[in-house]
């Protein structure tokens, strides 16, 4: 996959950069998609929560599969699609017992490739195996923090962990954050880095492409009011302060994570700021 360029035949198009996806189909399984309802940033009263948010294209919700549970049944590649709801590809598989399942497509997936998951299975990209199973140093992505639950870490588009080592119970992984973290053996991932790794250097180009993703546009908090933001205020641009969210938390360095976490005991390393 790789980036282009466009030639500004339009003001729209003068900075726009576009990824150049691989796909093999253009419209989804209709069997594996379910209404992808939205709020518009309000809540059950009708109230506005979340600012910013509000209009966009429809999208249908593709089901995917993050837990791949069917043990030692075969699958095949069927197609490599795109998915709204994600930054990453999508792959449909057609099972040996006629099930059909959506996947995220790691990087050179191809049509008609095999794949499989649970014991016994050979690390190749796409199976999915617990990580007992899978050798010291593998690239791994859809990684589960609980047993059965389903893959919670390394999802987005790119982005991988790799598996460093093991002793125990449990094993430690590298996550994309930089953070080195201990995980049950018992949980599975996928092998492989994840599909679509350049969706980081798209431009959109014009502010109304945001508006098709139902982003509306940000209000900086220096051009408010007192009364509405902690930054807001003052003549002319002398407003400000010390950079923080509405609600007065500080931003830039302070941490929020509480000391008492119970998950602190399982980080082995700390992300890199």
């Amino acid at each position: 996959m790789a980036t282009k360029k466009l030639k500004p035949i339009t003001p729209g198009q003068r900075f726009k950069v576009v990824n150049i996806l691989e796909l093999t189909k253009s419209g989804p399984e209709k069997s594996l998609l379910t209404v992808n309802k939205r709020s518009g940033g309000r809540n059950k009263d009708g109230k506005m929560t979340m600012r910013y948010i509000g209009g966009g294209h429809k999208k249908k919700y593709r089901i995917i599969d993050f837990k791949r549970q069917k043990y030692g049944i075969d699958a095949t590649v069927k197609s490599i699609e795109y998915d709204p709801n994600r930054s990453s590809l999508i792959a449909l598989l057609f099972y040996a017992d006629g099930v059909k399942s959506y996947i995220l497509a790691p990087k050179e997936l191809k049509v008609g490739d095999k794949l499989n998951s649970g014991k016994g299975v050979s690390p190749d990209i796409g199976n999915a195996l617990f990580l007992s199973d899978i050798p010291l140093g593998t690239v791994i992505h859809n990684i589960e923090l609980q047993p059965g639950k389903g893959g919670e870490l390394a999802r987005s588009a790119g982005s991988f962990g790799t598996l460093v080592a093991r002793e125990g119970k449990y094993a430690t992984v590298k996550l994309p954050s930089g953070e080195v973290r201990m995980i049950l053996c018992t949980c599975m991932a996928t092998v492989g880095s994840l599909s679509n790794s350049e969706h980081s250097l798209q431009r959109s180009g014009k502010a109304g492409r945001s508006r098709w993703l139902g982003r509306r546009p940000r209000t900086r908090g220096v051009a408010m009011n007192p009364v509405d933001h902690p930054m807001g205020g003052g003549e002319g641009k002398s407003s400000g302060g010390h950079p923080r969210s509405r609600n007065g938390v500080p931003a830039k360095g302070y941490k929020t994570r509480s000391k008492k976490k119970a998950s602190s005991r399982f980080i082995v390393e700390r992300r890199k700021k």
